[in-house]
């Protein structure tokens, strides 16, 4: 809230336990049409699911973002209102039975698509107005295609002050895109929080990890099932095994990429090469697509996915979503997860209550779609394809502040156990004013 204009970073959609999920989804803890802008970091749902709810309600301002960030958004929020609907209408059917009543879906594709309108696209390293006396610039994240960190200088009356906004944080050295850029120093910082006190493997163990795992499966003559979310873990799975198949033996072992959203994507990829880090910039100039393996088949109707199920020999299944919540993973899941030669493949974080975490958890039981199933697939889990900073990251990417000019630091977006940890080595590392925001909490800069 500056001079009376009141700015929103980001926008998503809360992901955990449903009833919660429902309820936080579907009530903003604010009135729509008091904000004055939003600033948007990057396309992932749960920073840019609750735009359509927003617009919904009333809000008619500009949504800030970056190309890439626009482009995404354009198919992900539709997939997204097509998700809500085809939710809502499972739902009515259970309702109608029992005489109960009738859900609305959260938001629509037609509400998506109105949401669009209101994007304003904006490029890295830009200066631009935001609303009176509030100037923003977007910093390459390197998290996702089109991530941002934003940089906000405002001035009220005599007092200037500097604000940074991390939106997700990167790692160095991963494929395709960006390493994380410095946003220059800020007087106070929101940090997210989602690996603090966690460390990934490098993101240099990637081919070695996969390979291993396709060998290992292939020994077992079982497939390979991956949960993975449409933008940024798919496009790097891809590009990493195109890095690999013809270094081995396993090089014919058929890929089927079951998400048209994913194929979408992928699409929206080879249209932001300006995001792109100099090795995937090489493959370009070498007249190579990272994208467009030969065995790589690009799955569309839910008629070819459900042929997927009758495939008896090796296959690699990529399908969303990432966290087994929703679309054509649970059908593979549900096919595949008590076959003890299968190995399903965790390669993003999986929240608190999803599908997603009790398979980390090597739980002997899951349920899908309602029926209990034994889980027998072998289950392995491969951070080093995280695209989200780990805690010695995290560490690393606030320590290039300058700490006589950082004077707060906010660390949000992490579960509370991650929030402490990180907050306890800032606090040990001298960094005194590191706080954890409650939901509604007010902050005076």
């Amino acid at each position: 809230n500056v001079n009376g204009a009141r700015i929103l970073l980001d926008c998503g959609m809360f992901q955990g336990r449903r009833a919660e999920s429902e309820k936080r989804n579907r009530h903003l803890p604010f009135d729509p049409k008091s904000i004055d802008a939003v600033l948007l970091s990057h396309a992932h749902i749960d920073h840019s699911g609750n735009l359509p709810q927003l617009v919904k309600h009333g809000y008619r301002g500009p949504i800030y973002c970056t190309p890439a960030t626009y482009d995404l958004c354009q198919i992900m929020l539709a997939d997204s209102g097509h998700i809500q609907e085809r939710d809502a209408e499972f739902i009515n059917k259970k309702h109608a039975k029992r005489n109960e009543p009738l859900v609305e879906p959260l938001y629509t594709v037609n509400d998506a698509k109105e949401t669009i309108k209101f994007f304003h696209k904006i490029p890295y390293h830009y200066n631009f107005e935001v609303v009176p006396s509030v100037i923003a610039t977007f910093v390459d994240a390197g998290h996702i295609l089109g991530s941002a960190s934003i940089k906000i200088k405002a001035k009220e009356k005599a007092l200037k002050i500097s604000l940074g906004f991390t939106g997700d944080i990167g790692r160095s050295n991963m494929p395709i895109i960006n390493d994380p850029q410095f946003m220059g120093n800020v007087d106070a910082l929101i940090c997210e929080s989602t690996y603090g006190g966690t460390l990934h493997d490098p993101p240099t163990e990637m081919s070695s990890q996969l390979e291993q795992v396709i060998t290992n499966a292939l020994q077992r003559g079982g497939k390979i099932i991956i949960p993975a979310f449409s933008v940024g873990r798919t496009q790097d799975l891809i590009y990493k095994l195109h890095s690999i198949r013809e270094r081995h033996d396993f090089s014919d072992i058929p890929i089927f990429l079951d998400s048209p959203l994913a194929v979408n994507a992928t699409d929206i990829f080879r249209r932001h090469p300006e995001c792109y880090d100099e090795e995937t910039l090489d493959f370009l100039i070498a007249n190579e697509d990272p994208f467009g393996m030969r065995q790589l088949h690009y799955i569309r109707s839910v008629e070819e996915s459900k042929l997927l199920n009758e495939r008896k020999s090796p296959c690699i299944i990529i399908a969303a979503s990432g966290m087994c919540e929703a679309g054509r993973i649970r059908h593979h899941l549900a096919n595949n997860i008590d076959d003890p030669r299968n190995t399903i493949l965790i390669v993003g974080y999986q929240a608190d209550h999803t599908l997603g975490r009790k398979l980390v958890d090597q739980l002997e039981e899951v349920t899908i779609f309602g029926d209990i199933y034994k889980r027998r697939a072998d289950v392995v889990v491969l951070n080093s394809f995280s695209a989200h900073a780990d805690g010695n990251e995290l560490l690393k990417y606030i320590g290039r502040f300058d700490r006589k000019q950082l004077q707060q630091i906010f660390l949000i977006h992490g579960e509370f156990e991650r929030q402490q940890a990180l907050r306890g080595e800032l606090n040990e590392r001298g960094y005194k004013h590191v706080e954890i925001p409650t939901m509604g909490q007010k902050v005076d800069l």
